[in-house]
């Protein structure tokens, strides 16, 4: 029987082929903690524990996954978002962590006793992260039914207060029972068709294209989208949150410029790519 110190090894000797090592690392310490509830620490300190024989087959299970090239986010069916656990699923992208960024740039604003529309909840990591980390009054839209039905349950299971609703940004009059607000906050689907042929096939095959692509002729189409409709639904000198495309950050101000929006900023993310844009609905 395998023992902890011989995890790692094994997902490489099994898995080596398809991911490289730094991943491999990546999935050995989602295992040890999903297993075992095991930090790295504790694994050192638990090196010659045998796994049972239950154990064995979770892990067989997840590997076998994984060599569908299946993300473990969804193998395991949660992901990690500013310190906590919000459940996955097909339906929904999994967090990223320049989405984090975008959370973390919100909270170092000053969002008590504001009013908060999110669009695109999908697995409702902003919204819930915002509802339990300020006093604001929050409401989420996304165009899909599965979407909703997973960010109700994370906002259930982590005792958050947040209004769910569906609307279809394209849509004007979807949206046009929805309140005025001080803050509209959005990461919408900015990938490119085109951009799939560079793709890994853990996204391809398993994230919601509806969530995560966008016409390679309109890269902009639900940024203007927002934009207009924040026009409508913003309060004086309500601020707008975007999370961005790395190449279309400038295109992204002029747009934001051109529909009356003011004191624009643009700001990178730890990988110094241009990833987050903030603005004024007329100061």
């Amino acid at each position: 029987m395998l023992k902890i110190k011989d995890i790692r090894i094994h997902l490489k000797n099994c898995l080596s082929c398809q991911y490289p090592d730094n991943e491999l690392r990546g999935f050995g310490n989602w295992i040890l903690e999903h297993l075992f509830d095991y930090t790295i620490t504790d694994a050192l300190l638990n090196a010659d524990r045998t796994l049972t024989e239950k154990n064995s087959s979770d892990l067989e299970f997840i590997i076998a996954h994984l060599k569908q090239e299946k993300p473990i986010q969804q193998i395991l069916g949660y992901s990690w978002f500013y310190g906590r656990k919000f459940l996955v699923n097909k339906h929904v992208l999994i967090p990223r962590p320049e989405t984090e960024e975008l959370v973390d740039w919100m909270l170092k604003d000053s969002l008590d006793d504001t009013s908060i529309l999110e669009v695109g909840t999908g697995s409702g990591c902003i919204a819930i992260t915002l509802a339990l980390n300020t006093n604001a009054t929050i409401v989420s839209i996304d165009v899909s039914e599965l979407a909703l039905k997973q960010a109700k349950t994370n906002a259930l299971a982590l005792n958050a207060s947040v209004a769910f609703c569906k609307a279809d940004v394209l849509d004007d009059s979807s949206c046009d029972s929805l309140g005025a607000f001080d803050v509209i906050v959005s990461n919408p689907p900015y990938v490119l068709e085109s951009d799939k042929q560079m793709m890994s096939n853990n996204v391809l095959e398993y994230e919601p294209h509806l969530a995560l692509f966008v016409s390679s002729d309109d890269p902009l189409l639900f940024y203007r989208a927002i934009a207009t409709m924040a026009s409508r639904k913003l309060n004086a000198n309500g601020v707008l949150y975007f999370e961005i495309h790395e190449n279309y950050g400038q295109e992204t101000l002029d747009m934001l410029s051109l529909k009356g929006f003011k004191a624009l900023e643009l700001k990178k993310d730890l990988q110094g790519k241009d990833r987050m844009v903030k603005a004024v609905w007329k100061l």
